[in-house]
C-alpha cells in the first residue's frame, strides 16, 4: 500500500498546481463568463483533491498538504508569467496544462494501484478531459 500511497500523493499535489494554477488565470481574465468556468474547473480540482486525500486516509496514509507543491509551483508559475494575459492564451494554457496533468498522471501510475485507487484516477481523469474539451470549445469562441 505504501506504492499506492505514494502515487496518490503525487496526483493530489497535481491537483494542488492545478488549483493554483487557476488561481492565475482567473486573476488574470475579465470576462466574467469565461472567469465562472475557470472557477468551475478549479472547484472541480479542488473537490478531487479531497476525494483522493480521503482515499490516502483510507488506506492508512497521510495526504500530502497543499504546501508541498508550492515549491513546484512557484517555478512553474514563474514560466506562466512571461504568458500573455489576453484571455486566448489564458484559455490554451489552460488547456494545454491539462493535458499535460492528463499526461503526467498517466505517466505516473504505471500499475500500483489496487482496484479502487485506479478506478477513483481514471474517473478524475475522464474529468479532467472534459475541462480540456470546455476549454477548447472556448477558445475557438477567441
Amino acid at each position: 500500500m505504501e506504492n499506492v500511497v505514494k502515487e496518490l500523493n503525487q496526483f493530489l499535489e497535481g491537483n494542488f498546481m492545478a488549483i493554483h494554477t487557476y488561481d492565475q488565470y482567473i486573476h488574470h481574465i475579465d470576462d466574467q463568463k469565461l472567469k465562472n468556468v475557470l472557477q468551475d474547473i478549479q472547484q472541480n480540482h479542488k473537490e478531487h483533491a479531497a476525494m483522493i486525500a480521503k482515499r490516502i486516509q483510507d488506506l492508512g496514509g497521510i495526504p500530502a498538504h497543499d504546501v508541498t507543491a508550492k515549491g513546484k509551483m512557484i517555478e512553474f508559475m514563474s514560466k506562466v508569467k512571461g504568458t500573455t494575459a489576453d484571455t486566448s492564451s489564458i484559455l490554451r494554457d489552460a488547456s494545454v496544462g491539462e493535458n499535460r496533468g492528463i499526461q503526467t498522471s498517466k505517466e505516473l501510475l504505471d500499475g500500483d494501484l489496487d482496484a479502487e485507487s485506479l478506478e477513483l484516477v481514471q474517473s478524475i481523469l475522464e474529468h479532467d478531459q472534459q475541462h480540456v474539451e470546455l476549454l477548447n470549445q472556448h477558445i475557438d469562441f477567441h
